[in-house]
Parts: structure tokens; sequence; C-alpha cells
């Protein structure tokens, strides 16, 4: 079999990686020859358009990341299995950071970093305990439950919200448009990891704010996002937070990467940026990950973390 690394960058050290957890495998690279009837599988990241054309016995797709939005808009994107890379190690980040950021706001980390930059010895307000803050994951799969659980073993009062009803052991899982409302009027930290697609691309919004919770003991909403940019209206993020609609704001994610210089985010008093390294795929896990769901199929094991074209991941 040979497999197809099609990416943006440079290949070469993918082309090593996969090739030690495929040892004798033939790996093709765009912009090189190769006979495109061997190609089996592709290992892809923005793939260009036409680059995965006339590929007559391509068995399966693969995403070099935990998203697959860059794939559900290729142009004529061949009509076989996508499988999108779910590993413990990229969860095991996400979670880190979701747990790092919501104790630096149930903390009120920022009011001591600026009183430590003014030298100024600030009062001793105490704190309100971990659960007496709600906080909301909006996106409610593998990423968004392992930051539920750890959230939770933190003492958060944590709930769920996904776009299909889903039942999860020890958790509040609201569902659909139905339930969006009821799941945003309970929540004082919005953590969001919903997939992008055309039904969530800008969906937070001015309006989604306004119906976060108002009675919380952090003194007004926060939002994080680490999902993808495209889910944010930064026009409105900025607004929402000079009008008091947001108290504050994490984001790793944006809808311009990098973030240009120019952006007003960068210097707003209550904007912690993060440069999309939230939970960065570690490259060697990802390719003993596709390594591993090639040798499942070839023994006859379905693949594992299908995409559903229908939703888009």
């Amino acid at each position: 079999m040979s497999l197809l690394v099609a990416v943006t960058w440079e290949p070469q050290p993918w082309v090593e990686r996969l090739g030690r957890h495929l040892p004798g495998r033939e790996i093709a690279v765009l912009g090189e020859a190769f006979d495109r009837d061997r190609i089996r599988f592709v290992a892809t990241w923005g793939p260009k358009p036409g680059c995965l054309d006339d590929l007559p016995n391509l068995e399966a797709v693969f995403s070099l990341g935990a998203g697959v939005d860059h794939l559900m808009n290729y142009p004529g994107l061949p009509d076989v299995p996508i499988v999108r890379v779910s590993q413990d190690d990229l969860t095991h980040r996400m979670s880190e950071y979701m747990v790092m950021h919501c104790l630096m706001y149930l903390r009120d980390h920022a009011r001591f970093s600026a009183a430590q930059r003014a030298k100024r010895w600030e009062d001793d307000r105490s704190p309100p305990i971990a659960s007496e803050v709600r906080v909301g994951v909006m996106g409610f799969g593998v990423l968004g439950q392992d930051a539920a659980r750890k959230l939770k073993t933190m003492g958060f009062d944590v709930a769920g919200w996904s776009r299909t009803p889903k039942t999860v052991e020890g958790f509040t899982v609201y569902s659909g448009e139905d339930g969006l409302s009821e799941f945003l009027a309970r929540t004082d930290i919005l953590i969001s990891l919903v997939p992008l697609t055309p039904d969530t691309r800008g969906i937070l919004n001015r309006n989604l704010f306004g119906k976060l919770a108002r009675d919380g003991r952090l003194g007004g909403p926060v939002l994080i996002n680490a999902g993808r940019g495209g889910l944010q209206v930064e026009s409105d993020i900025l607004a929402c937070l000079d009008d008091g609609t947001l108290k504050a704001a994490t984001l790793d994610v944006f809808e311009k990467e990098p973030l240009p210089e120019t952006s007003p985010l960068w210097d707003h008093s209550r904007v912690t940026i993060t440069p999309h390294n939230a939970a960065v795929s570690e490259p060697e896990a990802t390719a003993r990950y596709i390594a591993d769901q090639i040798r499942r199929h070839e023994a006859g094991e379905p693949f594992q973390n299908l995409v559903d074209r229908v939703r888009g991941y």
C-alpha cells in the first residue's frame, strides 16, 4: 500500500514519523512523482484543491489534527471514510488548559497580577469556592467530557451542552436549540469546544453572550474559546466586554491566525490571549495513531473516530 502525505508545510518530518510506525510501506509526497493508483490512504491538513483527486484506490483520509473543518469544505472530497485524530495526550492538554483558566478566574488572578505590577498590596477579599461557580461546557464530546470531569473534581458546578441529546453519567447535559438558552442561563464560565460547522460558525456572538447568567459569583460571565476561531465574532466579544455583557475572555483561537498586530484584542485589559496552543497534537503520537488505524483496517476492524459527513464532525 501507499500512504500520501498532503500538507501545506514541509512534509519530510511527517514522512519520517509515519515511516517509523509503518516500516516497509511506501509513503508518497505531493510535489514528487508517485503512482496515484497505489495510494490507499492520505494523511493531510488543509489540502489544496485537486490534490485528493484521481486516487481510484483510496480507502481513507486521515486528518492530521483533532479538527476536520479544513476537510469538510474541500471541493470534491473523496467518498471514503474520514478519520479524525483522537489521542489521550491532546485530550489531557485541553483539560489542563481549561482547569488552569477556570481556576485563574475563580481566584481572580488578573486582579492580583495587576496589583503586583502596580506594587500594590491588594485587599484580601475572599473568593468564591469552586462549587459556587457554574461552568458550562459547550461541545460535550471527548474533549469536553474530559475537561468537565476534571473541573468537577476541582469542585466546579459543571454542565454540558451538545447539539444532539446525550447522556453522560454525573452531568446534566442540555441539547439542541431548545436546551441552549437554559444551559446558558446557568453558566458563569462558558467553555467553547464545539466543532466548526456551517451551523456553528459565528455562534459565539452578542445574542448568545446576552443569555449567560447575570447572578454569578464572578461578577459577570466569562468566555473561554479553544475550539475554532470561526466560532467567534470578535467585534461582538470586544463590544460585550466594553459594555459589561462579558466580564472577561480567554481566547486561544481567532478569526484570522496569527492574530494581526492591529487587532484590539491584544491590548484589551480583560482578554487573555494564547497562540492556538491549548492542545497541540503531539506529532509522534499522531503518526502512531494513524499507523494503528491502518493496521486495524487491514485486519478487518472498523476505523475509530469516523467523521459524520452530515454533521461535519
